[in-house]
This record gives structure tokens, sequence and C-alpha cells, in this order.
């Protein structure tokens, strides 16, 4: 079977048919594509120029301000838990606030300075306790006095025994710890 010219003609432009409806189909999704990327960026470009600088670099000096205060905040702290530890100034700031209150201290002890790890930092510590006696609002105030006078001093307990009997004082025993900043 041999084909005639007519023939061949018919099948280069039925071939080239099919490849332009192809490539037709083929730009139709890329013009697609295209005008779909374009919406999107113009949406990203609006949701971009919505998003305000300004208030960013504001947001920014703000924090650095509230940074700077937190740093000198820390350096004031760390240089007043830096103060060494004397255990015979302390003893005798506790019996100046026993004198002034009208309160015997009866017994002071510790068992020694000590490492603490407060919030991942290390710490001196002198724990401390105190056996004082005397009326009870003397004993009240005396211990007001004793945590607002040492700094770096918390009162970890306080047990009042008062006593059934009018003629003798009341007995706090008191435990407490005073830190101190060893350094980086």
């Amino acid at each position: 079977m041999r084909l005639t010219k007519t023939s061949w003609l018919v099948i280069i432009i039925g071939v080239f048919i099919i490849m332009f409806a192809g490539l037709g189909a083929v730009r139709y999704q890329q013009v697609r594509q295209q005008n779909q990327l374009t919406e999107e960026l113009a949406s990203a470009q609006s949701k971009l120029k919505g998003i305000q600088l300004e208030q960013l670099s504001n947001r920014q000096e703000e924090l650095e301000q509230q940074l700077s205060q937190t740093i000198s905040q820390s350096e004031a702290t760390k240089s007043a838990l830096s103060q060494p530890i004397q255990s015979i100034t302390i003893s005798d700031t506790l019996f100046d606030i026993a004198e002034a209150n009208s309160v015997n201290v009866m017994e002071v002890s510790t068992s020694g300075l000590a490492s603490e790890e407060l919030a991942g930092i290390t710490y001196s510590v002198l724990p401390l306790t105190a056996r004082v006696e005397g009326e009870l609002t003397n004993l009240a105030s005396f211990i007001t006095q004793l945590n607002g006078e040492f700094e770096t001093g918390v009162i970890k307990s306080v047990e009042i025994n008062v006593p059934e009997a009018t003629s003798r004082n009341t007995i706090a025993n008191i435990q407490m710890v005073i830190y101190a900043y060893q350094g980086d």
C-alpha cells in the first residue's frame, strides 16, 4: 500500500494539528499557573504591607530598654549578694535587733558555710538557727525587723511556743538562710 501525496499531506497536517493542540494546552496551563502565582504574590505583598515596621522598631527599643534595666538590676543584686558572709557581723546584727525589740537571744547556731544552686546560679549559703525569748508582740517585731535587716537573708521557718502560764515568756525558734553570690 502506497500513499499518495495527498495522503502524506493529510497525515502531516494532522500531526501538526495534534502538536499545536498539545502546545496550546501546555501554554494554557502555564498562563493559568502564572495568573495564580501573580494573585498569590499580590496577596503576600498586601499582607507584608500590613506589617508595620515602625511598631516592630518601637518594640525593639522597648525590649532593649527592658534588657538594660534587667542587666543593671542583676548587677546591683550581684553586688549586694557578693558581700562576704561574716558570722560575727551577722551575730552582732542579730543581737542588736534583739536588744532593740526587748528580746533575749538564748541560742544561735549554724552548720557552717555551704553552697546552694538557686535558679541556675551557685550561692554561698549560711544557714542560721536562733532561739529567742520574749513577749509575743516583741517577738513578732523582732522577726519582722530581722527579715528586713538581712537583704540577702530568708527566714525559712518560725516556730513559736506560747506558754500556758502567764509568768513565762514566749519562745521562738527561727531558721533562716543568708545568701552570698560566689561570682562567675
